[in-house]
């Protein structure tokens, strides 16, 4: 019982608890991957780094022992790689945001502490769980006691009758002392509206309001979107 118990169940229950402690993390926070995800994750990666570990004993006794490669890095490389479909799917865009990369990231580290679990090395998967976590709930509060410059997206969609209205966004930003840090356009509603993008950077409450209400004043501002990167 006892070589089961450390050869088997200790990997599967520590990468639980390792995967579970993230995703509690990600969970409190409200983000897409939580508890279960993660916790699946780290289960996963751990349950197929045990089989490629105990290669042999999932072979018929016939097999010749002289023809079997034991390589778990292969397994490894397999379970990182596969991760990437996944955390590809946390990672979405919202406007001219990217939102996600965190959590993705949780993700990819997740599997990795499972595939160090799974292969038994638990001074180096435990001290990669609490630097995880230290990462995710220190680094957090080191990062809102920083000095931050916020960043806001800006979308303005004109009518596209009339003069082109890239001189007339740009003079607004100008009287709002905003200087846009990059600026797109795109051809929208079948070719009757205008679409100005730009990222702001360290725009006050006031001007955020005092943007908002001048578009909303401009007769040829069909719609608009003010979006903060970092809510």
């Amino acid at each position: 019982m006892e070589p089961v118990f450390f050869s088997y169940v200790l990997p599967v229950a520590a990468a639980l608890i390792a995967g579970g402690l993230i995703g509690v993390e990600r969970e409190f926070g409200g983000h897409a991957a939580g508890l279960r995800t993660h916790a699946l994750v780290a289960l996963a990666s751990a349950l197929l780094m045990l089989l490629a570990v105990h290669q042999l004993s999932w072979l018929t006794v016939d097999t010749p022992h002289e023809v079997v490669r034991i390589d778990p890095v292969r397994m490894a490389h397999g379970i990182l790689t596969g991760i990437g479909f996944l955390c590809g799917g946390v990672i979405f865009r919202a406007g001219l945001s990217v939102h996600g990369l965190t959590t993705a990231a949780s993700l990819w580290a997740t599997s990795a502490l499972g595939t160090l679990y799974g292969v038994g090395a638990y001074g180096l998967a435990v001290g990669g769980t609490v630097a995880t976590l230290a990462v995710l709930v220190g680094f957090r509060w080191i990062d809102r006691h920083l000095p931050q410059s916020d960043v806001i997206d800006v979308c303005v969609r004109y009518r596209r009758a009339g003069p082109f209205p890239e001189d007339a966004f740009l003079e607004l930003m100008k009287d709002l002392g905003l200087k846009p840090r990059a600026l797109s356009h795109k051809l929208a509603d079948s070719g009757q509206a205008l679409e100005l993008g730009a990222a702001l950077r360290s725009p006050s409450g006031a001007q955020t309001r005092e943007l908002a209400e001048r578009l909303c004043a401009d007769e040829r501002v069909l719609g608009f979107e003010i979006e903060p990167r970092n809510p």
